[in-house]
């Protein structure tokens, strides 16, 4: 069987000042006005993190390890690696090697539909990783199968295009088109700066119904 590996031209990163834009936004935000573009509640972070960054995007069938590795050498600093693992399998396609050639490059994040392992290198080389759990059974160089790159991908409950901005943190990760997403995170800092004033007003013991906004209290 011959395999196949397509791809595709990378896009350029993200302005600075939408990166510097969504280092104050929280994903938890967007949630309260939009319904698509998150990855879903079961792809979530190792540790605490937050970054934003281009979608560099994988389709990573099976055990083919190298799909992943071609995607790392065309990686570029504020780049965020997305892998779809299209198999919906248990083999995890991201462990410390790949986290460490990750950062190597300058990438912020990497975001799998899948599973991960070597928890701790990962933690150690302190790339953020956002993924499905963690397994034992791993994919390896020497399993050519084929795979995608910079292609249109499912990841979780969402599609990801290469070139889309991506906003991950704790609470989960979302992804828009970039102009869409400043847009959006311009719209959930003012959201955000409100809710400052709405804690304040609960933290009195007063009522949510009472709640002024043109005055903020």
């Amino acid at each position: 069987m011959t395999m196949f590996y397509q791809l595709m031209d990378r896009h350029p990163p993200l302005n600075p000042d939408l990166i510097e834009l969504l280092s104050s936004v929280e994903t938890a935000t967007i949630g309260h006005v939009e319904h698509v573009g998150f990855v879903g509640s079961q792809v979530l972070p190792l540790f605490p993190a937050h970054a934003a960054g281009v979608a560099v995007t994988v389709a990573a069938p099976g055990r083919d390890g190298s799909i992943i590795y071609k995607a790392i050498d065309q990686l570029m600093a504020g780049d965020m690696l997305v892998i779809s693992r299209v198999d919906g399998d248990d083999i995890a396609c991201v462990g410390g090697g790949v986290a460490m050639a990750a950062m190597a490059k300058g990438a912020v994040g990497i975001v799998v539909d899948g599973p991960c392992t070597d928890v701790e290198e990962i933690v150690e080389v302190g790339l953020p990783v956002w993924c499905r759990g963690v397994s034992s059974k791993t994919t390896n160089r020497q399993f050519s199968i084929g795979g995608s790159l910079n292609v249109p991908v499912a990841c979780g409950r969402t599609a990801v295009l290469p070139g889309q901005a991506v906003l991950a943190d704790r609470s989960g990760v979302f992804v828009a088109d970039a102009n869409r997403m400043r847009q959006i995170a311009e719209a959930a800092r003012q959201r955000q700066q409100r809710s400052v004033a709405v804690r304040t007003h609960l933290a009195a013991g007063r009522s949510i119904f009472e709640f002024q906004p043109e005055t903020g209290s």
